[in-house]
């Protein structure tokens, strides 16, 4: 759009100088033409850009002129505008200060700009939070984004899957999956050292809406030199993915009953992409699919009955059989064989 090249042109002139027309033109990917309408957009909008002629001549900006949009480029400034943030802003103790930013950036564009700006919120918005799903309660999450922040250890009260217990970590990062907050932290006893101490795992991933009772402390944390979190968080997804499918299932399905396949999960969907194309005579697709038990996988599979059949292991075919007969028995009615 043309707002975010005129921007992209005033950060060029900030950034690197005078440039003559033809650098300007193939940075911005445009003609030298479009490049003089622009210019004078600009010029018009209040910029103070002046040409200079002959050989070492091109465009600059004013001398000690600068924008108050210093070091954002067009798309950076534009995301601002996302009305999606303010949410997990918000939970993180933040929503003042980005609305702030919002209004400061606004008022900072020039007037001619600032209806495109402001249309990125009339037109995208972010939805965090899965389908038939609320956000979890965070109570404690403005302290832990404080800590996390601040570079603080912190102490809690936590409920994992055993017990209630209480623990003293030191936060790395937080995450934010399908509207449910994540904190990726070391024991405390593990605080600065690179590598695992033995008999100690590594990072750690607590569920904030789990944490009952935080409060930030003074000790500091001494992060990992080379811990990366979206990388921690990909091979924890990936661990966690490999680790829940224990076995497979080779079925047979009708389009409708690969489309139910696909939104079991997102492993599933990729063992159905990589199925063969080919169809049976009666158009169904044979495909094998990862399953967590027997017993989970027949609760899945039952939804998506008959359009899906499942043709092995013979364990999930006789349980698939036996909920059927029982059901039937619940509603009086009988199921021979």
């Amino acid at each position: 759009m043309r707002a975010s090249r005129l921007l992209s042109l005033q950060m060029l002139l900030e950034t690197q100088g005078r440039m003559s027309a033809t650098v300007l033109a193939d940075a911005l990917e445009i003609s030298v033409r479009t490049l003089y309408r622009d210019v004078d957009q600009l010029s018009a909008a209040g910029v103070p850009i002046y040409a200079e002629r002959g050989r070492h001549g091109g465009f600059a900006l004013l001398p000690g002129w600068k924008t108050t949009l210093t070091g954002l480029t067009p798309s950076e400034a534009q995301a601002v505008f996302l009305s999606g943030l303010p949410g997990p802003a918000q939970q993180l103790g933040l929503g003042d200060e980005v609305e702030g930013a919002r209004l400061k950036l606004l008022s900072a564009l020039p007037a001619a700009w600032r209806e495109d700006a402001q249309r990125v919120s009339t037109r995208l918005h972010l939805d965090p939070v899965d389908w038939y799903r609320e956000s979890d309660p965070t109570p404690h999450l403005a302290t832990v984004a404080a800590a996390v922040w601040n570079g603080h250890q912190i102490t809690m009260r936590y409920v994992s899957w055993a017990d209630t217990v209480q623990r003293t970590v030191s936060p790395l990062g937080l995450v934010l999956k399908a509207g449910v907050w994540y904190l990726v932290a070391l024991p405390a006893a593990r605080a600065g050292g690179d590598a695992p101490a033995r008999g100690e795992g590594g990072p750690r991933t607590y569920r904030v809406s789990n944490i009952l009772a935080a409060q930030a402390l003074e000790a500091a944390v001494r992060r990992p030199a080379r811990f990366d979190l979206p990388a921690y968080w990909a091979a924890s997804i990936e661990r966690f993915e490999s680790s829940l499918y224990t076995g497979e299932a080779t079925l047979l399905a009708t389009p409708a009953g690969l489309k139910g396949l696909r939104m079991l999960s997102s492993a599933v969907a990729r063992a159905v992409a990589a199925a063969p194309a080919s169809r049976r005579q009666d158009g169904r697709v044979a495909v094998t699919v990862p399953i967590e038990s027997v017993e989970h996988a027949c609760g899945q599979f039952m939804r998506l009955s008959p359009q899906v059949e499942v043709v092995k292991p013979a364990a999930l075919r006789r349980a698939l059989v036996e909920r059927l007969r029982r059901t039937a028995t619940l509603y009086g009615l009988s199921v021979d064989g």
